[in-house]
């Protein structure tokens, strides 16, 4: 058959095709539906909010209810403790103390304290006292929240400003299909705030901190290590306005490598309130099992944080 003739033969086909019944099937397209009017703002409108959210917030003291999850695909199976009550207290650039109560008796489950580069962890029930770098990792597939650290608490609690000096702000719209309440299909738009740091050895993905487009709020935050892996995953829900400060009452920080789960829901909360070093002092009990993590690796994996642009 020549090119002319498979040319005829085929516009032949392409003008009958759509007369014949049996020949297509078509399929109604459902429109995504938005609920909500979209708000808009700038790539500096989104860094401006972040740098003011970052100096207005210095410290803050909560009490909260822990619920934690810990387990995936590694494991084989997802493990649901019981929740607690707790406290967590924050201080800039880099302190953190969080205090989890037994269930019922009240007696203390666990004490941490951090000063951004070095931790103590008090576990009264196995009577053992934990120091360590925040960067020093203890891999433990049975245990993951062996791997627990102040500091991966501390980032997500608070806004981090991002520094002109050694990092880069990057827009980027998003746009996720999510499923509401009535099964429509919502299509939620974000915006996102892409910071790339510079490391000793060259440029990285620090984190992402996303926007939702109904509020301008940030709902999201990611981390990144050296190797673009997401090292923690912060997601904020519940806003409250203290004082003209929007900040979230629930906060859900997952770290997905090590696979553990820790929200934490607000019970009570006082921001800006001075908060003495006396406060982040954690003293080894007599008698506990002292257990010492080592020295940081000379290459550690997470990406250095600057404390003077917190």
């Amino acid at each position: 058959m020549s090119f002319l003739s498979r040319y005829r033969a085929a516009f032949v086909f392409l003008a009958v095709a759509p007369l014949t019944g049996c020949l297509f099937r078509s399929r109604k397209v459902e429109q995504p539906v938005n609920v909500v009017q979209l708000k808009t703002a700038t790539q500096q409108e989104l860094i401006d909010y972040i740098n003011t959210q970052a100096a207005a917030i210095q410290s803050m003291q909560a009490t909260v209810d822990i619920d934690t999850t810990v387990g995936g695909i590694k494991k084989g199976k997802v493990t649901d403790y019981q929740e607690i009550r707790g406290y967590v207290l924050a201080r800039k650039p880099a302190m953190l103390r969080m205090i989890g109560l037994m269930p019922i008796v009240r007696n203390k489950a666990f004490d941490m304290v951090s000063d951004g580069r070095e931790f103590k962890l008090w576990i009264p029930p196995k009577n053992r006292f934990v120091e360590g770098f925040n960067d020093v990792s203890t891999p433990n597939p049975t245990q993951s929240l062996e791997n627990l650290r102040p500091q991966h608490i501390y980032d997500a609690l608070l806004l981090r400003r991002i520094d002109p000096d050694s990092e880069i702000a990057v827009l980027e719209n998003d746009t996720e299909l999510v499923t509401d309440a009535k099964s429509h299909k919502v299509s939620r738009a974000d915006y996102v705030i892409d910071v790339i740091h510079k490391g000793d050895h060259g440029w990285v993905l620090s984190r992402k901190i996303v926007f939702s487009r109904t509020d301008l709020l940030p709902h999201r935050q990611f981390f990144y290590d050296a190797q673009g892996n997401v090292a923690t995953s912060a997601l904020y829900e519940n806003y409250k306005d203290d004082n003209g400060t929007k900040f979230p009452w629930q906060i859900e920080i997952a770290r997905p490598q090590e696979e553990y789960d820790i929200t934490l829901n607000i019970v009570k909360l006082d921001l800006n309130q001075p908060l003495p070093d006396d406060k982040f002092i954690l003293e080894q009990p007599v008698g506990a099992e002292v257990v010492y993590l080592g020295k940081p690796a000379a290459n550690s994996s997470s990406v250095p944080h600057n404390d003077s642009s917190r």
